[in-house]
């Protein structure tokens, strides 16, 4: 065993955390299944999803069985919903080429959509408990200051340099409990500001706590200022509390999920609107703007709020139907359409 992993064994044992959900009962597919949806997220908030997902989808059939519809109705709110598409593609071809279980060998994981490399080395390590190196934000950041590494660590060279580094540091046994323990160091310790260097197993032998480094590492690289869209939502509701929705199309960020009818330009809305107001009565109008972000651009939603006395049904297109509140709970809707819901009922 490396002297790293003893002392990060060591520490485990009193410090690491151990009462997380996907830590019960372990399983390679509760692995997979909580390793994609803290791809971007918190714990504190993937917890109640895994939670309620693991309830509706104990195992690989049972999500591989559902619909992409009910799969998007318990990722809604989470985000990155291309994660929720590529575990049911993911699951019907584990049902179909593997017998329902997910493979042990990292090449066969890494062939299924959605699953990376460190996403494969945590289950074959978590949930099989054998030898495979893990490489995720946290991994990355502790190996990077341990050793001294000043690049940035999106190059392929610097990436080449930490698998290998992930590889040196693993022990000859307990392969679960070493990729849990530094993803833990990583989460608990090591983090990215204010990092608690005096509780750290490792620190007399960090590199970059030696040297002072530890607040420029890993490299900080200035990010390009995000783009700002803007989107005209139509917020149609009846007397009894039901919306008008559509469900977008196969393209961008919210495909397959159920929006507010939607306008490129507020002009259309305008026109679709007065059109409304001919077959059914207006009780209220009121305008509401939010605001929702995505990795690559910020987004403005300014949505006009018309409350009629029936519905409109003769008007709804091709994917655009009523819901009440409670309907809404078995489909698909990115998270800005629930806190409009939030805010008008």
């Amino acid at each position: 065993m490396s002297a790293f992993s003893k002392r990060l064994l060591d520490w485990h044992k009193d410090k690491g955390r151990k009462d997380l959900p996907w830590q019960q009962n372990i399983t390679p597919y509760k692995v997979w299944i909580s390793e994609i949806m803290l791809q971007q997220t918190q714990v504190s908030t993937a917890i109640p999803y895994f939670l309620k997902f693991i309830k509706r989808f104990p195992n690989v059939d049972s999500l591989a069985n559902s619909t992409e519809d009910e799969v998007l109705s318990y990722w809604s709110g989470l985000g990155y919903y291309s994660r929720a598409r590529n575990i049911l593609k993911s699951a019907r071809l584990i049902k179909s080429e593997f017998k329902s279980k997910l493979p042990k060998s990292i090449e066969e994981l890494v062939s299924l959509p959605g699953i990376g490399m460190s996403t494969a080395g945590a289950i074959r390590s978590i949930g099989y408990e054998l030898k495979a190196p893990i490489l995720d934000g946290n991994v990355k950041r502790v190996l990077s200051r341990y050793f001294k590494i000043e690049e940035d660590l999106s190059k392929s060279s610097t990436q080449k340099e930490l698998w290998l580094l992930a590889e040196k540091v693993l022990p000859k046994s307990n392969f679960n409990i070493h990729t849990q323990a530094i993803m833990d160091l990583g989460a608990l310790v090591c983090k990215k500001k204010d990092p608690t260097c005096f509780s750290c197993p490792q620190s007399k032998h960090c590199l970059a706590n030696k040297y002072a480094l530890t607040e420029s590492i890993p490299a900080k690289i200035k990010r390009r200022e995000k783009p700002r869209k803007t989107l005209y939502w139509l917020v149609a509701m009846d007397q009894e509390g039901r919306f008008a929705l559509q469900q977008k199309d196969e393209k961008g960020v919210w495909r397959g999920l159920w929006t507010f009818l939607e306008f490129e330009e507020i002009r259309l809305r305008e026109d679709y609107s007065k059109s409304l107001m001919k077959e059914s009565d207006l009780i209220s109008k009121e305008n509401l703007k939010i605001k929702h972000s995505f990795s690559h651009y910020n987004l403005d939603i300014d949505s006009l709020i018309l409350k009629f006395e029936s519905d409109f049904s003769k008007k709804l297109g091709n994917n655009q139907t009523w819901f009440n509140v409670n309907d809404l709970k078995s489909v698909g809707t990115p998270a800005p359409v629930a806190k409009i819901i939030e805010k008008v009922i």
